[in-house]
């Protein structure tokens, strides 16, 4: 099939996708202004501040890539924990190879359900988080997912949720383009965990808004698939309120270009959030983690921390701020970014930003990049360790400020396993 025209690349991104099953009135009325943020804003381009380091050409086009599907041989990650698992092929929720939707203090249905009922808590959510989160800087890729994504799940945590919801993302179409939409609420005191793995598409656009409701607590770990040459845009959407908790956690190998987006907006005091991440790249690869915290409650706390592992000229992209608005004393935002450059050709791109309109607050931000460590090198080989083993042993030590946010101990095991997997895979 030859490409198709489009005097604009907005037409080509509202195009290339099928109009979602129709929704309730509610339902609608968010969708039609998400189409109408989508044309007013525009296509994402390499004059917006926020995608200079990031080219979006490919996650513009009408087309989708061919990405060849891989075959693991080891265990996926998450296969070993008990858990309610949701399975999407495709970016098509699959009853087939799902649990049934439903676990004490959870309430689950999926997006297309949710939408079509006339009176749903999720019209207080779903594209509202969205919405808020496009100032003061847009997201086209969100607003498109918000339009036309009829694919999703939506939870409601009413209690402390003892088995994890596991999202699983599988491929079977070598030129899948998904659009996924999850919406989730925390009620007051309630706990719930996300786990989310796999691919999902060729190229794959999800949103998830979070909304966590007083004293509740939401964990959220993600293993982004291995496909070298899939594209992903993801875009995460939190409110956070009094005296609440929220953790997320990326795993990245490989993918051609991934970017994560976390817009998070602290409205409670007493509350903290982290965001981290852990990327190891080799080859024709760009990973871009853009993350937006604002700060507009007394005595909260923020982290993100974000380690890449970069070789054969690999690309990291950190964008970070915090936003510290006026009246939210007691502030205590941190921030680090840091690369690993395991050759001259790779390359570490960062952006830190601090925001401040109150004077009682501790903010601080750093970034980093550097080569491995001779002498510490030198100092693992004279213990008898093969060069390229130390060096591994140096790789996951780096990444390990990142995977110390995630919470469960055995799943941060087992993620540094993974680590030291890949880099065995591709040492030399």
């Amino acid at each position: 099939m030859g490409e198709a025209k489009f005097d604009n690349p907005t037409e080509a991104l509202l195009a290339r996708h099928n109009a979602p099953r129709k929704g309730s009135d509610w339902a609608e009325r968010t969708r039609h202004a998400a189409r109408e943020r989508t044309l007013g804003m525009g296509a994402a381009g390499r004059r917006d501040e926020y995608w200079r380091y990031t080219n979006p050409t490919s996650l513009n086009a009408f087309e989708t890539p061919d990405v060849e599907i891989l075959q693991l041989e080891e265990v996926p990650v998450f296969d070993g924990v008990e858990k309610l698992l949701i399975t999407f092929v495709d970016g098509v929720y699959s009853p087939e190879l799902s649990d049934d939707l439903s676990g004490e203090g959870l309430e689950i249905s999926t997006l297309e359900d949710a939408l079509s009922a006339d009176i749903h808590w999720a019209s207080d959510v779903f594209g509202v988080l969205e919405t808020n989160g496009q100032s003061p800087v847009n997201r086209p890729f969100a607003a498109l997912n918000t339009a036309l994504a009829g694919q999703g799940v939506v939870i409601r945590a009413t209690g402390k949720v003892s088995k994890p919801v596991a999202l699983r993302y599988c491929r079977e179409n070598t030129t899948s383009d998904a659009l996924i939409h999850h919406v989730i609420r925390v009620e007051s005191g309630a706990d719930l965990s996300i786990l989310e793995n796999g691919a999902g598409a060729s190229r794959l656009n999800t949103v998830m808004e979070v909304d966590v409701a007083d004293g509740g607590s939401f964990h959220h770990l993600r293993a982004q698939g291995r496909d070298h040459t899939r594209l992903a845009m993801t875009h995460i959407f939190a409110r956070l309120g009094a005296e609440s908790h929220f953790k997320s956690f990326t795993l990245t190998v490989n993918g051609r270009l991934t970017r994560n987006d976390v817009v998070i907006d602290i409205v409670g005091g007493n509350t903290k959030a982290s965001v981290a991440g852990a990327c190891l790249g080799d080859g024709d690869f760009l990973h871009d983690d853009t993350i937006f915290i604002t700060h507009d409650a007394v005595n909260c706390e923020s982290r993100q921390v974000f380690k890449k592992v970069l070789k054969n000229g690999a690309t990291g992209v950190f964008q970070g701020k915090i936003l510290v608005k006026t009246g939210a004393q007691k502030t205590d935002g941190y921030q680090i970014s840091q690369a690993l450059l395991l050759d001259d050709d790779s390359n570490f791109l960062a952006k830190p930003e601090l925001e401040i309109y109150a004077d009682d607050v501790a903010c601080s931000h750093g970034s980093t990049c550097g080569a491995v460590d001779e002498n510490s090198l030198f100092y693992l080989m004279s213990r008898g360790i093969p060069r390229a083993e130390a060096q591994n042993m140096m790789i996951v030590a780096f990444l390990d400020e990142a995977i110390q946010e995630i919470e469960n101990e055995a799943l941060a095991e087992d993620i540094r396993a993974r680590l030291l997997g890949w880099a065995e895979r591709h040492k030399g």
